[in-house]
């Protein structure tokens, strides 16, 4: 039998080899410097913030975890196929196989190293990047804390299962593909090069290759045994309870025992596979690889489903039952809603139709309340234009589209404001401002704090529906004292995912460049100043000018004349990420709020440690759950991660300074030992509780996006007996948000109230909700974020056996009362439209629940924004509709009965009798503000005129539409147009001359 030639392998060119060679090498340096760039700019900024602990652990983890899975993998690997090669037969059976097989020998011989090599470092490489992202994973085994509590199975401390159990799945997820890569190596190995020979007659395996292919199958079969010892421990996440997560009775009567057998069975068949090396027969080890499937298919699979079919179908809420009771405390334990206080509330109301005595009862209870006192009228999430209209001052500057509601005590009296930064806004920069010098050496920070009562509006001339302004201009003046008002840190620094950054310092007799505010006083010049806080990173070196030129890809580093010696760079300015970045293992609440402590603006932010290997505690998707109305639909919010979780902790409080932006992170929780166990393997970076100011602590706010996963939580675990639970008797669902047009979950409303049975109003997190599948209230809840009682949860349980009006059903009676349909109607026109604010529910002591809405009106014109027109009420189907506060809870509960709350200041006509006509839209136009004593921020002649001439117009358009008169209401209307345009026009002449205020030269 003839040998075929060997085939010839095409050699390339020497010039071929030359340019592939200089283009690999070019590839390589450019891929080198630039992850050299990202690290090293990396490091810089941790050294700023003063986490490097944190930079340096999580390189040496990845480093460390690259390193042994790599060459775990490779190593082993490249070993398995060595030794397949190396115990080769000297001779081969001359078959046609061979024959065919010769040809692929003769081409991998003489490259046998380059090519064993190659997989080693491909496989090594792939490992490698693959262990290192769970570097997580080794911290929490490495550094674990015990929980202090066991899971009822075991009798194993929950520190097992969270920390230990995932690590042991991990080591054992590499090992198994270490030896199937290695299996699948060796048998090709062994095929090509003769020591397997599937077609030729005689004996198939070679005795080397039968003694290693033993070995590694009886390796896989041990691991096996290994994987289910482990599937024990895992059936505290089974969902085989459908209803509930944790071990059911069919996991711990039969599939625990049969996960057991099967331990020994697979120990038994890898010890077959083992003796194979001496008893040269595959036929012990088939046999037994046989039986490991069959026991796992019966024991394992068709066991426990006839279990589950015949033995607990039948009853499973009684089998089921000490399971659920399982499932109930410990997802109440992992949530942190153990210790919820839940009051029978209104037992004795008559639900949606009060009756005369719940009024007059409620009308008692109204008199002096606190919560009346402090019914927030305006709505951070929809005044934003407004405060951009009437405080921007200046185009470079904005506001984001979510606002933040927190509380300040002044002069003794504790009041929630609607609060923001004026904040620097590179979308807003004009064409002549947008070079690059302006954009990053001119226009660096935003200036001032803006603080509005939540519970009250502007009533001046010119003013209604306002915000009343405590603390606003420039340079920022008011009832809230703010010793550095520049804002260098802040949410409009993220463009879209981008970082925008700054290049501040100047050389000793050089100008102020940075633009800082407006020229007091009637000039349009502005003043400049220079950043003299601690933070960015110096840039002064030619080294570092170079290193961020690279990492920009901006060449100005080098080449302008603004950057100099003492030159700092600020970059990762939004509070949030700054947050993420110096604590990564840290989940941050997406809402993150200013608020001056101790003279400075201050950015909070609430970090989260979560896990979601919690024994028996329901698995919920993070960003699924914490997603409401208003998650992401604008900056000021951010949607968390989807990621799945099953137990979360508010244990860090962070802050940012928004000057300096110095990250400081707070042990809120110490107890908590996901917490524990971060600070274990990062020392030093999380400081003690008691660190925290007084200040600082008067404004901690109880978490939105904690809050959210509590109350879904809380729809079906309120209930305690577990033949309710399963049966889902009592479930309650989170309500539709009735103010948006879509079908998201209500958000959560922070307000300041009296909690019932409570001495006085409190500021709290809170949410209404529904029985399952209606729209029937079920229940209120409420988080303390008051020091005393902070975190403190109270669920108010109405009866079941009367129906109370739910958000959606309390909306809807009010857009249908007879007065507010009309007006809707008026309000929703070519010129205007309506714009409802947020639904709040308010418990009035004992006598039942509250509804209050706000009912903005804007103007259909560009740069327009909303004004409070209308107060709503709705209690228990009585609805008032007036002009003020007040006004309306007088025709809800007679007069007199709104005294306790502050004049909202509405613009309508003033009358509060049943029959009372509602004054017309409003439009776009602000009133006129009093400007400061240095002018900052007033309102030049032309706009005020402009809106003299609106509410003239409103005011004849409201006289005309009373008297029926549609001649004078054509006319009004055209008066309001020309009106609405002249206030363009005046606004655009104010943002024009803004605009071309000087500034540094372009470049």
């Amino acid at each position: 039998m003839t040998m075929r030639p060997p085939v010839p392998v095409p050699t390339l060119s020497r010039r071929a080899k030359l340019v592939i060679g200089v283009i690999a090498v070019l590839l390589v340096l450019f891929t080198v410097i630039g992850t050299l760039t990202n690290v090293y700019v990396d490091y810089l900024w941790f050294d700023e913030t003063g986490f490097t602990e944190v930079f340096w652990t999580e390189l040496q983890t990845r480093a460390l975890l690259f390193a042994v899975a790599g060459v775990a993998t490779g190593g082993l690997v490249a070993l398995s196929v060595y030794l397949a090669y190396r115990f080769r037969p000297t001779f081969r059976p001359m078959s046609l196989e061979q024959q065919n097989l010769e040809r692929y020998r003769q081409s991998l011989e003489p490259r046998r190293v380059a090519v064993l090599s190659a997989v080693g470092v491909v496989l090594g490489l792939f490992a490698g990047f693959t262990a290192q992202g769970s570097w997580e994973t080794w911290l929490q085994f490495r550094n674990g804390t015990d929980f202090g509590t066991t899971d009822p199975q075991f009798g194993l401390d929950n520190g097992f299962f969270v920390f230990d159990l995932p690590f042991y799945r991990l080591a054992l997820g590499f090992a198994f593909a270490i030896v199937i890569l290695s299996l699948i190596g060796s048998l090709l190995t062994h095929y090509v090069f003769g020591g397997l020979r599937l077609q030729t007659p005689g004996q198939k395996l070679s005795g080397a290759a039968r003694v290693q292919l033993s070995v590694l199958l009886g390796v896989f079969v041990a691991l096996k045994a290994v994987a289910y010892w482990l599937d024990r421990y895992s059936t505290v996440y089974s969902d085989r309870g459908g209803v509930f997560t944790g071990a059911s009775y069919t996991d711990v009567n039969a599939l625990l025992p049969a996960k057991t057998i099967l331990v020994f069975v697979a120990v038994i068949c890898a010890i077959a596979f083992f003796a194979n090396i001496v008893v040269r027969n595959f036929a012990l080890p088939a046999a037994s690889l046989v039986l490991l499937m069959l026991s796992s298919l019966v024991i394992g699979v068709a066991y426990p489903a006839i279990v589950q079919q015949f033995v607990v179908r039948p009853t499973p809420d009684v089998r089921e039952a000490p399971y659920i009771e399982r499932a109930i405390a410990a997802t109440r334990q992992a949530y942190d809603v153990s210790d919820v206080q839940y009051v029978n509330y209104a037992q004795n109301q008559t639900g949606d139709s009060a009756s005369d005595a719940d009024a007059a009862q409620a009308a008692a209870e109204l008199a002096g309340s606190p919560t009346v006192e402090n019914i927030r009228l305006l709505d951070p999430n929809v005044l934003a234009p407004t405060f951009t209209a009437l405080q921007q001052i200046r185009n470079v500057y904005g506001f984001p589209d979510r606002l933040d509601v927190d509380r300040y005590t002044i002069d003794g009296v504790t009041q929630d404001y609607v609060v923001a930064v004026r904040e620097l806004d590179q979308s807003n920069l004009s064409d002549n401002q947008s070079s690059w010098i302006n954009r990053h050496t001119v226009y660096t920070h935003g200036n001032g704090f803006v603080a509005a009562p939540a519970n009250q509006v502007s009533s001046g001339s010119g003013e209604g529906g306002q915000p009343n302004f405590t603390t606003g201009n420039l340079p920022t003046t008011g009832n809230i004292p703010v010793d550095q008002a520049r804002i260098y840190y802040g949410e409009l620094l993220n463009d879209n995912g981008t970082d925008v950054y700054s290049v501040v310092g100047k050389t000793d007799g050089e100008a102020d460049r940075e633009f800082d505010r407006p020229e007091s006083g009637d000039d349009q010049g502005q003043v400049n100043s220079t950043y003299d806080g601690t933070g960015g990173v110096a840039i002064g070196s030619f080294f570092r000018q170079l290193t961020f030129a690279i990492y920009y890809r901006e060449r100005n580093f080098i080449l302008s004349g603004a950057v100099n010696d003492n030159s700092r760079v600020l970059y990762v300015r939004d509070p949030l990420n700054r947050v993420e970045k110096a604590a990564p293992f840290l989940t941050v609440d997406g809402d993150p709020y200013p608020a001056v402590v101790d003279g400075r603006v201050t950015w909070i932010l609430d970090g989260y440690t979560t896990s979601d290997a919690f024994p028996y505690a329901e698995q919920m998707e993070l960003g699924e759950a914490t997603t409401d109305a208003l998650t992401g639909t604008g900056t000021g919010t951010t949607p968390l991660p989807n990621d799945t979780v099953n137990y979360v902790r508010n244990s860090v409080k962070a802050t940012v300074d928004a000057y300096t932006g110095a990250v400081t992170l707070y042990a809120w929780d110490d107890q908590d030992p996901v917490l524990r166990t971060y600070m274990n393997a990062f020392p030093g970076i999380i400081q003690p509780k008691s660190d925290m100011s007084d200040d600082l602590i008067s404004h901690v706010r109880y978490p939105e996006d904690l809050f959210k996963l509590q109350r879904d939580i809380l729809t079906r675990y309120h209930v305690s007996d577990a033949g309710d639970f399963y049966n889902q008797n009592d479930r309650w669902r989170i309500p539709t948000d009735p103010t948006s047009n879509t079908d998201a979950a209500q958000p959560p409303y922070y307000i300041l109230s009296q909690r019932p049975g409570d001495p006085g109003a409190t500021f709290q997190l809170t949410s209404a909700l529904n029985a399952f599948q209606r729209e029937n209230l079920s229940a209120f809840i409420s988080a303390s974020a008051d020091p005393a009682s902070y975190g403190e949860l109270q669920v108010l349980r109405l009866p079941g056996n009367t129906p109370y009006q739910g958000p959606g059903q309390a909306q809807n009676a009010m857009t249908s009362n007879n007065q507010v349909r009309t007006d809707l109607t008026l309000f929703d026109s070519d010129n205007s439209r309506a714009v409802f604010g947020n639904l709040l529910t308010l418990p009035i002591g004992d006598a039942g629940l509250l509804y209050v809405e706000p009912l903005y009106v804007q103007s259909q014109a560009a740069n327009s924004f909303p004004l409070l027109q209308k107060v709503i009420v709705n209690y228990q189907g009585r609805i008032g509709y007036g002009d003020t506060l007040a006004e309306s809870l007088d025709q809800v509960f007679g007069a007199g009965a709104g005294s306790a709350a502050p004049d909202s200041g509405g613009t309508g006509n003033g009358d509060t009798g049943g029959d009372q006509t509602t004054s017309p839209p409003s439009t776009s136009a602000p009133a006129t503000t009093s400007p400061p004593a240095d002018g900052g921020g007033a309102v030049d002649a032309s706009t005020a005129q402009a809106v003299a001439a609106i509410q003239q117009a409103l005011q004849d358009l409201a006289n005309a539409q009373r008297s029926g008169d549609f001649a004078a209401v054509g006319q009004a209307q055209a008066a309001l147009a020309s009106a609405a345009a002249a206030f363009e026009a005046a606004q655009s002449a104010a943002s024009g001359s803004a605009s071309s205020a000087p500034a540094s030269p372009t470049g």
